[in-house]
């Protein structure tokens, strides 16, 4: 029991650190979900959030808030180092911490959620369900940690941002400190309200552990990423092509299978038009069928035009910072059309190319005559190293050179060459 007792107290004069540098993602509300629940276990004395983001997806914010309201360990987000930001979905998570500071040139602010371009509803109706959402949201954030709630909904209604002395004289945030070292003695002896009932901070002089991504995050974080998904779909689509084309290749199979199962996954986690989706597939059959189909590339054209248009609305947000990048995805179309032209090219050329394997190539071929051939007699001709029964409206000596000018029923029409 004494053990015990001392390991919870040493537990409790640690705290975790972790640091979320780029936009909002799945990848990244999980590591802070998992964290504030590493930090709730371990009994730590405090949780410390560096963050730096534009923003992201309001869905993983959503979890993000819901994790940190819902914590029984305080938890200390802090906008660090100068010149980073707490943009759009930043602003939501700053809110809702128990401390919420700032480094000197830092900004907070801008959070209206804008529209997710072509495909996605832009509909002033829309857009005023999204905006009152988000600016409720927000609102109910700010009053639960009793921060300045105005400010919160115009940050989400007319995208208003403040410097770090901005912030902490409209009371959006607890305090400003130039380093984590002076944020811990600043905090110190500070009463928060947690899920758990009030909680007196404890962060002087302690050790601070950080806590970095898991393999399991970082690879969440990889594939979720909305170009790593395009790309990993293209892939997987092209090899399962190639592989159907030219049956027994194998490895354009796998490859194709394995990256369309990752794509699908990170299809889970992120803002899809299945719209998108449906037309980037139509495209796919159009493609196949300019092969099949002879239509002087016309099926091709509109293959084109319905991946390209597919691509611009496969993901959609209500929120940003989460899209395509317009040069991958035509990129990638144009190399899916020279891809396909060219092979349609080829199947045309084949098409109009004189046979050379079966009886249909043995038509012009030169042969000998292995036996006399005497009109309404039929005698016997090597051809391409096989003897085949000859007919001939002329006569033919046995040796003599002969070529074919046509078949019928597996025996050879021959005439002598000149």
């Amino acid at each position: 029991m004494i053990l015990l007792a001392a390991g919870s107290l040493r537990a409790g004069e640690k705290v975790l650190l972790i640091r979320v540098d780029g936009a909002i993602t799945p990848a990244s509300a999980e590591y802070i979900v998992n964290s504030v629940e590493s930090a709730e276990k371990e009994h730590v004395a405090a949780l410390v959030i560096e963050m730096n983001t534009p923003g992201g997806l309001l869905e993983s914010t959503r979890k993000i808030v819901q994790g940190i309201l819902g914590s029984s360990v305080p938890v200390i987000v802090y906008i660090y180092p100068a010149g980073s930001r707490a943009g759009s979905a930043g602003v939501f998570i700053t809110l809702s911490a128990n401390i919420a500071a700032m480094a000197p040139g830092t900004n907070i602010g801008a959070a209206h959620p804008v529209g997710g371009g072509i495909g996605s509803d832009t509909s002033s109706v829309m857009s005023e369900k999204i905006t009152n959402d988000a600016a409720a949201f927000v609102r109910a954030i700010a009053q639960k940690r009793h921060r300045n709630a105005l400010w919160a909904e115009e940050a989400v209604r007319r995208s208003i941002s403040n410097s770090e002395s901005e912030a902490l004289r409209d009371s959006v945030i607890d305090l400003v400190a130039p380093n984590l070292d002076s944020l811990l003695k600043m905090v110190n002896g500070r009463t928060v309200e947690t899920s758990g009932g009030p909680v007196v901070l404890k962060t002087a002089d302690v050790k601070v552990e950080f806590v970095p991504m898991n393999w399991r995050e970082n690879f969440l974080g990889i594939i979720s990423d909305p170009n790593i998904t395009y790309i990993l779909m293209m892939i997987g689509i092209f090899g399962i092509m190639f592989e159907l084309f030219n049956p027994g290749s194998i490895l354009p199979g796998v490859i194709g299978a394995i990256s369309l199962i990752l794509a699908f996954y990170a299809f889970q986690t992120l803002p899809v038009n299945y719209a998108g989706l449906a037309l980037i597939l139509l495209a796919v059959v159009l493609f196949i069928a300019e092969i099949k189909i002879v239509s002087h590339g016309l099926l091709a054209i509109g293959g084109i035009i319905s991946m390209f248009l597919g691509s611009l609305m496969l993901i959609r947000s209500p929120f940003e910072l989460v899209s395509i990048s317009l040069t991958l995805i035509i990129t990638t179309v144009l190399v899916a059309a020279v891809f396909f032209l060219w092979v349609v090219g080829l199947g045309l050329k084949a098409q109009q190319r004189k046979p050379t394997t079966g009886l249909e190539g043995m038509v012009g071929e030169a042969g000998v005559a292995m036996t006399a051939i005497k009109p309404g007699s039929a005698g016997q001709a090597n051809v391409h190293g096989e003897i085949w029964k000859a007919v001939s409206d002329q006569s033919v000596r046995a040796g003599d050179r002969i070529i074919v000018e046509s078949f019928e029923n597996f025996t050879l029409k021959v005439k002598p060459k000149e």
